[in-house]
């Protein structure tokens, strides 16, 4: 019997770390562990054993039911980079400036920067020529990143691009997981220089509107609330990287997804040239953020005890959940690892928090609804002016960065479309 408790951890052990080599993530182990211990384990690493839960009921209790006994802001790289940031704050702080930016952002706003969303997909597509070979992972971050700084701070970005590339993945790879989750103090040279960079360049933005006439944007929110430059760059460093990178992420997997089934990327360039609201690209948009969400788990530390159906983790302890396994859970999803856009067609409802992409509760993603339209609007707009031939949709695998992505990119060669 002592024997038989001892093998399966063991035999676990070796199963989790085949999973990683042949995944090339830590998503791999997870569905490993999932799949043998259930909807609550924790992970068994020297100096770093997270609580990991998933699970519709689960997500209910941290994001809504008990989300007063789990705190957003931790000890890691992200707090460093955001400061006072919306996403990294906890209680009214939080609650003030989310009030703050939530106009800017509301989905009646929406239609203001349908015009903008499209010009800016159409000035990075401009520098594409017929046979060329280019990478969507990058071509979607050039978009993302465009209409992000122009929509919330009426900034034309295009012409800042090669000073500050650079310095704002630096500033992704920064708060990516890494060597710093075992050992915080880790020196992590090469990028202070950087993060600098970028701020300065948001501080001269800062500076540059205070001395203009006012524009109806998240910039003008901010500085009409009295923020000081340091807390007003929080918030625009907050938006910059949450809201470029998570739209960077879905716009990349979407391309990789309709490389991998040829037969949905011709229905859907079908739909897209016959009608103005194509049923089909929403399918498409909503099951890639669910086989692949761009911010798939929840990192928090929890301020009191909480109890998972007997299991317990204590204040102080650090507690994931995980939207990629909720969202891979074959008990909820049927072929859970399949790409199959029509499991959302007809108005398919799903049970509450099973499907996540944005969270859940008061603090659910506060560009939801803009990072959506932005999708529709960016992948409808590219396919009915451009042929894509997929080069290496096959061999792509996730990357766990500040979100998951596609690696080694997205290659694709782009032709004009004769209409």
């Amino acid at each position: 019997m002592n024997k038989q408790r001892n093998a399966l951890p063991l035999q676990l052990g070796f199963a989790a770390l085949h999973a990683y080599f042949k995944e090339g993530s830590p998503l791999g182990p997870l569905k490993v562990m999932a799949k043998h211990i259930g909807r609550f384990f924790k992970i068994p690493l020297p100096m770093f054993h997270p609580y990991v839960v998933f699970g519709p009921e689960e997500n209910r209790r941290v994001l809504v039911t008990e989300r007063q006994k789990v705190l957003w802001r931790n000890p890691d790289p992200v707090t460093d980079v955001l400061r006072s940031g919306v996403l990294v704050v906890d209680g009214e702080e939080h609650d003030r400036y989310r009030e703050l930016m939530e106009p800017a952002l509301h989905p009646g706003k929406l239609p203001d920067y349908f015009k903008m969303m499209l010009d800016q997909t159409d000035r990075v597509a401009a520098t594409w020529h017929d046979g060329q070979i280019i990478d969507m992972l990058v071509e979607g971050r050039k978009i993302a990143l465009s209409i992000i700084m122009s929509a919330l701070f009426s900034v034309e970005v295009w012409d800042d691009l090669p000073r500050i590339w650079t310095s704002i993945l630096k500033t992704i790879k920064f708060i990516s997981p890494g060597s710093w989750i075992f050992w915080r103090k880790i020196p992590r040279p090469g990028y202070l220089h950087h993060m600098r960079r970028v701020e300065d360049y948001l501080h001269r933005v800062i500076r540059d509107r205070r001395a203009a006439p006012p524009k109806p944007d998240l910039l003008q929110h901010l500085i009409d609330a009295g923020l000081d430059d340091d807390h007003i760059r929080d918030q625009m460093l907050t938006m910059l990287i949450a809201g470029h990178d998570t739209s960077t992420a879905l716009l990349a997997w979407t391309f990789v997804l309709l490389g991998q089934y040829p037969e949905t990327y011709k229905k859907l360039v079908q739909e897209i040239d016959a009608m103005e609201k194509p049923p089909l690209l929403d399918q498409v948009i909503r099951e890639s953020l669910r086989l692949y969400p761009p911010i798939h788990i929840g990192n928090r530390i929890i301020s009191d005890g909480l109890d998972f159906g007997g299991k317990k983790v204590r204040a102080g302890e650090r507690l994931f959940y995980s939207i990629y396994l909720t969202h891979r859970d074959p008990t909820i999803w049927e072929n859970a690892d399949q790409f199959c856009p029509e499991r959302f067609s007809h108005g398919r409802k799903t049970l509450p928090f099973s499907y996540i992409p944005f969270g859940g509760g008061p603090r659910a993603c506060i560009g939801s609804a803009f990072g959506l339209a932005e999708a529709r609007l960016v992948i409808a707009r590219l396919l009915k002016n451009f042929s894509f031939e997929f080069l290496n949709a096959e061999k792509i695998h996730v990357h766990m960065g500040a979100t998951l992505e596609p690696r080694p990119g997205v290659l694709v060669k782009v032709n004009k479309r004769q209409k």
